[in-house]
C-alpha cells in the first residue's frame, strides 16, 4: 500500500531541504518529495501537518538484541538499531536468530575482536550472545597480548567474519588496555583491505593511566593515518570524562590532517557496562578520580558502598550489568562537558543502548506496554529525544536540520564503503529507504530514568520502517517486525 505524509515540515540532511512538503512511499521507497502531490484511490493519506518528517534515527551502537529493546528504541525514533561496538560471533548465527524471532527495526552486527581473542587466547566458544560477552569482559586470560600465531589466528577469525556480512569491527579495546598497540595496527591493516571500519571502545587516556601502552584517542588518530582505515572512535563521552576537551582536540586534529576518523556520544553522565570490567577495579577507579560509590548493580540497584564490597561483586558475578556515574549532570561544569561531547562539529549520536532484564530472570518479552520493574540503562530508551531536547529544544546548539544530520545522514555514511545497501538511509530524497520518522518538534523528550528506564520516549507520532507502520498517532504496533539485515559487503 502507498502511503502519502501530507502537509509536514519535510528535513532532508542530504540534501539540506527543510520546508513544508508531502512525502509519497510505494514498495519500501521513498517516491516523490514536494507539495501538493495528489492523491489516489490506492493510497493511504495521513495529514502531518505541523510536524518534522525526517529519515529515521541510525543507531551505530546498540546492544539490543531483543523485540522489548527494539521497541524501545522505535518510540525514540531509531528505525535501525546495529551493535557494532561489541559486535556479535558467530555473526551468521546473530542475523539467523534475530530473522527467525523477526525485529520492528533493520539490525546488524559487526565482527566482535573481543570474542575473536577470547577464543583464541582463553579458549571461549562464542555463541552469539551479549550475556556470554558480558560475562567474559573481566577474564585476565583474554586481555594479555598476543603470539605472533595467536594474532594471526584471531586476524582470520575475524576476516571470516567479515566475509560472512559483518559490518566492520567491534574493538573493545577499552576492556584489554595492556595489549601490544601493534595488534591495533594489524587490525587497521585487515579492516583497510576489507574496506570495513573498526568501532573502537578505547583504552584509556594517559592521563588516566600514564603506564598506558598508548593514549586511547591518540591511537585511534595513529592508526587511521598509518593505514588509511575508517576509524569510529565509540562514545567519546564516557571514555574521556574530564579530559574531553583535550580528547576532542586531538581527533580534530587528526580529521584536519586527512585521517579517516568519526566519533559518536550519547547525552548522559553515567555508562553501563559488566561490574568485572577491567576499568572499574578500585585502582582504577582511583585513577579516574572516582570511588566505588559511583558504581551501581542494574539488576538490584545495589550502590557499591565500598572497595571491599566492589571486589567481592567483581568476584561472584563479573558479569553483573552495572551504571558507572562518570559525569555529574547535575553539576554545571561536568555537564558542560558532556554538552561540548554532543556539539563538537559532526558529532553523531549514539545510544549504547542495553538488554533489558527482569528480576524473574527474564531477558526478553513480547509485553507491550513492557511489564514493570524492567532493568536497563535509560539510553536505551531515550538517547534520541533526549539529544533534541538538550540540543534543539532547551539550548538551540542545533537546528533541526542538524540534529537529523547527526542522528540518521552522517551514522549512514559510516557504513556506506562496507554496506553499500546504506547509501538509501539517512536521507529523504527519491528513492531513498521508506524508514522515516515523524515527531513532534513541541514535545519530543525522553521519560526514562536511572531509577525508572523504561519509560517510553514521547514525541515520535509515526515511525515508519521500509514503508510499514510500526509507530501510529503515537503508540507502537505490536505486530509489527518489518526490520531486515543490514549486512557488510567486504571488498
Amino acid at each position: 500500500m502507498r502511503t502519502l505524509l501530507r502537509g509536514g515540515r519535510v528535513v532532508d540532511p542530504a540534501t539540506g531541504f527543510d520546508g513544508t512538503a508531502d512525502v509519497l512511499v510505494d514498495g519500501g521507497r521513498v517516491v516523490a518529495v514536494g507539495p501538493g502531490l495528489p492523491e489516489a484511490g490506492d493510497q493511504i493519506a495521513i495529514d502531518v501537518a505541523g510536524y518534522l518528517v525526517g529519515p529515521g534515527f541510525v543507531d551505530l551502537h546498540s546492544h539490543v538484541h531483543s523485540i522489548a529493546g527494539h521497541r524501545l528504541q522505535a518510540m525514540d525514533g531509531v528505525t535501525t538499531a546495529l551493535d557494532l561496538e561489541a559486535g556479535m560471533m558467530p555473526v551468521g548465527r546473530a542475523y539467523a536468530e534475530a530473522a527467525s524471532t523477526g525485529r520492528p527495526l533493520h539490525y546488524g552486527f559487526s565482527a566482535s575482536w573481543g570474542s575473536a581473542r577470547a577464543k583464541v587466547l582463553a579458549g571461549v566458544e562464542p555463541d552469539a550472545n551479549f550475556a556470554t560477552a558480558l560475562s567474559v569482559l573481566g577474564d585476565p586470560a583474554w586481555q594479555r597480548s598476543s603470539s605472533k600465531r595467536e594474532l594471526a589466528s584471531w586476524l582470520s577469525l575475524l576476516e571470516d567474519e567479515l566475509a560472512a556480512g559483518a559490518l566492520g569491527v567491534g574493538v573493545l579495546l577499552g576492556y584489554a588496555p595492556a595489549s601490544d598497540p601493534a595488534e591495533f595496527l594489524a587490525l587497521a591493516r585487515l579492516a583497510k583491505r576489507a574496506g570495513a571500519p573498526t568501532y573502537t571502545h578505547v583504552r584509556e587516556l594517559v592521563e588516566v593511566d600514564p603506564d598506558t601502552p598508548v593514549d586511547g584517542s591518540e591511537e585511534i588518530a595513529i592508526a587511521a593515518a598509518e593505514t588509511g582505515a575508517a576509524m569510529h572512535h565509540c562514545h567519546v563521552n564516557s571514555t574521556s570524562g574530564h579530559h574531553i576537551d583535550r580528547v576532542l582536540a586531538a581527533l580534530e586534529a587528526a580529521r584536519s590532517a586527512g585521517s579517516r576518523v568519526t566519533v559518536e556520544a550519547y547525552p548522559y553522565g553515567a555508562g553501563c557496562t559488566a561490574v568485572g570490567a577491567f576499568f572499574l577495579a578500585p585502582e582504577r577507579l582511583r585513577m579516574n578520580g572516582l570511588d566505588p560509590t559511583r558504581v551501581v548493580l542494574l539488576e538490584t540497584g545495589e550502590r557499591i558502598a565500598d572497595e571491599a564490597r566492589l571486589r567481592q561483586v567483581r568476584s561472584e558475578t563479573p558479569g553483573a550489568p552495572c551504571l558507572l556515574e562518570s559525569l555529574d549532570e547535575q553539576d554545571p561544569g561536568e555537564r558542560a562537558l558532556l554538552h561540548r561531547s554532543l556539539a563538537f562539529p559532526d558529532s553523531i549520536v549514539a545510544s549504547d543502548a542495553m538488554p533489558v532484564y527482569w528480576p524473574d530472570g527474564t531477558s526478553d518479552s513480547t509485553r507491550w506496554p513492557l511489564p514493570p520493574s524492567g532493568v536497563t540503562h535509560p539510553r536505551t530508551a531515550g538517547t534520541f529525544s533526549k539529544a533534541l531536547r538538550l540540543m534543539v529544544r532547551e539550548t538551540g546548539t542545533w537546528t533541526w536540520l542538524e540534529a537529523f544530520r547527526r542522528c540518521s545522514y552522517l551514522p549512514a555514511r559510516v557504513l556506506d564503503e562496507v554496506a553499500p545497501a546504506a547509501r538509501a538511509k539517512g536521507r529523504l530524497d527519491v528513492g531513498a529507504d521508506a524508514d522515516i520518522v515523524v515527531l513532534d518538534p513541541a514535545t519530543i523528550t525522553d521519560t526514562a530514568s536511572y531509577f525508572d528506564p523504561t519509560r517510553p520516549s514521547i514525541g515520535v507520532r509515526h515511525l515508519f520502517v521500509s514503508g510499514t507502520p510500526v509507530v501510529r498517532d503515537g503508540r507502537l504496533l505490536t505486530d509489527a517486525f518489518p526490520g531486515r539485515p543490514l549486512r557488510g559487503e567486504p571488498r
